[in-house]
């Protein structure tokens, strides 16, 4: 089996052997020379050479040491075998600690002296042995399927299983064949061979940065006769906003076309071609792309393959396309809330997407957010960026719309990723503790200012009331010598012109009014008149007092 790998065996070659004196009787055993331990993934072996010049009958057995343990323990697999070699895989060792190991000769009662290995650790010492491959044909692709070194819950590349890279050399099967070399994937295709044709390859492992394992043995397939319909070519995936589309090429029309997605851990297992999943949306689709729902793949590494069909005839797939959720899904942009505060401020609450089929896309990634904040009446933008998902702007106008918009921006700048701004969201600020102030103010004012003003309108109407509407009654002291009505407003006209009588007196400085005495015993009264010389007194009075005054007046000059 170890020439057939071709590993390169690593070997602890002991020192000297070293005797003890002859036993009783004479006897002397040989130690065993050129001890050797072989580690190929989890399978342990331990060699050496030994001799018997005393004759046959002779075994070997051998002992371990493990690290916090003096005391040496037999080794299971190695007590007392005939041959020169023997296998300790049972052994549950911890492959990243020490192990000192020895082994002797025995023949009956005699023992040989000890040959003791020097320590080494298993995972050191470990080769790696060649893949398992398992191959299947089609017209011009070989579909291989990889499988790790070592066997199925092996505890020495436990760790390593998914660091492992394979290189691969293939030829055809004829004399004088390039050979070519390629790295693959655990399951990949090799394209662009001929149909009907025999191609030959082999794989071996590697494990950055010093292990190299061995080829595993040649394997051979024939590819099938050419398909009638070719399969879709340059499989390809675009972002068009916050939706990725699921692209390819094809030369001919009217064909039908499905797509399948793979999950990563699947791709490593031989024959899971039933594993594949229909790609939801892209399903018997007539045109060369589908959209794909941004919940179908979570964070890692997807596969994803194209077929074309015509009524009963289906292609191959497509070349399998390599789909990396991180670095291909797209952000989709934030919810906003704004609120404002009694102090003229507002408060700035980002949320997911309200889409529960987004939010998974976004929660893969450490998120900030870039602000950009406007007053609605000015071009003025004010940009920022958070982390936090809860801010406020201090220091704002009162009673003034502001508007907000944001977008999401990967922390990590390996990703390079960021969503279309949210639809921008406006809130008028609160007038704040100051216009209160003010507002209280203004009320106060007008409620002390109601008093003055209904006074002073009151005094501008009794003014305009006495200059344009005065009273048509004259004084009661004229009342008593005038009989004839009042007269009305001289400055309004009426409808009936009135006649007055009015006499003239000259050159007179007093009148006196003599008494007069009714006969039902009036009062007796006096009117005292002093003019100037160009004065006169008018009268309205009617004809019978006018001819009593004009015979008062001789009398008073006879006096």
């Amino acid at each position: 089996m170890f020439s057939l790998l071709g590993a390169t065996t690593l070997m602890l070659v002991a020192g000297a052997p070293w005797t003890l004196p002859a036993a009783a009787g004479g006897t002397n055993l040989k130690s065993p020379e050129n001890v050797e331990v072989h580690i190929i993934d989890d399978t342990f072996t331990l060699r050496w050479n030994g001799s018997d010049p005393a004759g046959g009958n002779v075994t070997f057995s051998a002992d371990y040491q493990v690290p916090r343990n003096d005391t040496w323990l037999k080794l299971p697999g190695c007590q007392s075998v005939t041959s020169t070699k023997c296998n300790f895989s049972s052994l549950k060792l911890n492959v990243y600690e020490e192990v000192k190991l020895r082994v002797r000769a025995e023949k009956g009662n005699e023992t040989s002296p000890w040959h003791n290995v020097d320590a080494f650790t298993p995972f050191e010492k470990a080769q790696i042995g060649p893949p398992k491959v398992h191959l299947e044909a089609e017209d011009k692709a070989i579909k291989i399927n990889i499988s790790p070194p070592g066997a199925k819950g092996g505890v020495m590349w436990a760790l390593d299983s998914s660091s492992f890279t394979y290189s691969l050399e293939i030829w055809k099967n004829s004399s004088g064949a390039e050979i070519k070399t390629k790295t693959v994937y655990p399951r990949d295709k090799i394209y662009k061979l001929s149909p009907e044709t025999t191609y030959c390859l082999k794989v071996k492992a590697r494990l950055l940065p010093r292990k190299i394992g061995a080829y595993s043995p040649v394997y051979c397939i024939k590819t099938t006769v050419e398909n009638k319909l070719p399969p879709p070519e340059n499989v390809r995936i675009d972002a068009i906003n916050d939706i990725c589309v699921l692209k390819w090429d094809y030369a001919s029309e009217n064909m039908t076309f499905q797509a399948q997605w793979l999950h990563p851990p699947l791709f490593r297992i031989p024959g899971n071609s039933g594993k594949w999943k229909q790609m939801p949306g892209c399903e018997n689709v007539k045109t060369t792309q589908c959209a794909i729902p941004q919940n179908t793949f979570q964070k890692g590494i997807y596969l994803i393959r194209v077929q074309a069909s015509d009524g009963n005839t289906t292609s191959v797939w497509s070349k399998e396309k390599r789909f990396d959720a991180q670095l291909q899904s797209v952000l989709v942009p934030p919810t906003i809330n704004v609120k404002p505060t009694n102090d003229v401020s507002l408060r700035v609450f980002i949320g997911a997407p309200e889409e529960s089929e987004n939010k998974s896309v976004n929660q893969h990634y450490s998120l900030i957010y870039e602000i950009v904040f406007w007053e609605n009446t000015s071009n003025a933008e004010r940009k920022t960026l958070e982390k936090r998902t809860d801010f406020t702007f201090p220091n704002l106008k009162p009673l003034t719309v502001y508007c907000v918009k944001a977008r999401a921006l990967t922390e990590n700048e390996r990703w390079n990723k960021s969503s279309v701004f949210s639809d921008p969201v406006c809130e008028k600020t609160k007038p704040g503790s100051t216009s209160k102030t003010w507002l209280i103010a203004g009320i106060c004012a007008a409620l002390l200012s109601i008093p003055v003003v209904t006074y002073v309108l009151k005094l501008f109407l009794r003014c305009v009331r006495y200059v344009f509407f005065p009273s048509s009654k004259p004084p009661s002291t004229i009342d008593e010598y005038f009989s004839e009505p009042p007269l009305r407003n001289l400055l309004l006209f009426t409808s009936e012109e009135q006649t007055e009588r009015c006499f003239i007196i000259e050159n007179t400085n007093i009148i006196t009014a003599v008494e007069e005495t009714e006969q039902i015993g009036e009062d007796h009264k006096k009117y005292n008149s002093q003019t100037s010389q160009d004065s006169g007194n008018y009268s309205n009075e009617d004809d019978s007092n006018d001819s009593k005054s004009g015979e008062d007046f001789p009398q008073q000059e006879a006096e």
